[in-house]
């Protein structure tokens, strides 16, 4: 099985990191996870270059509660993003809260393709994967 090139996760929580990338690599999923623990500095890395390109994960797990920019703001300047900064992402929620509010909000939008309860397990990621991700895995 191939791998997903990159997986960006946003989370302020070093622990929740932790765990998430232990779980992504040990599933096979990627074996370059990038970790930003606000979500400035998330969108400071998907406006970076290397040789000319920006980074364009696959995959991105973004929490919601975070201090200096939360989830909600930063998906507002994520979809601000040119299509070269966002790449072909699947956006997934990834978060503590239990309020259903929230899984209504992160439905309106557009790049956000699934909310789901931390921890990270692998349900979620063979879900997200059969779903959205097959044809990179193929």
């Amino acid at each position: 099985m191939k791998k997903l090139k990159n997986v960006l996760l946003i989370d302020d929580s070093e622990s929740d990191n932790f765990y998430h990338a232990r779980k992504i690599k040990k599933m096979g999923i990627s074996d370059n996870i990038h970790i930003c623990y606000s979500g400035h500095e998330a969108l400071e890395y998907l406006k970076s270059e290397l040789d000319g390109k920006h980074p364009q994960p696959t995959l991105i797990f973004l929490d919601i509660n975070m201090p200096g920019m939360n989830g909600w703001e930063f998906l507002e300047e994520y979809e601000k993003l040119t299509v070269s900064q966002q790449g072909e992402v699947v956006l997934t929620m990834l978060s503590n809260s239990i309020d259903e509010r929230d899984k209504s909000r992160a439905k309106e939008f557009k790049s956000v393709h699934g909310f789901y309860n931390k921890p990270l397990n692998e349900d979620y990621l063979k879900t997200i994967i059969d779903t959205y991700l097959k044809k990179y895995l193929t």
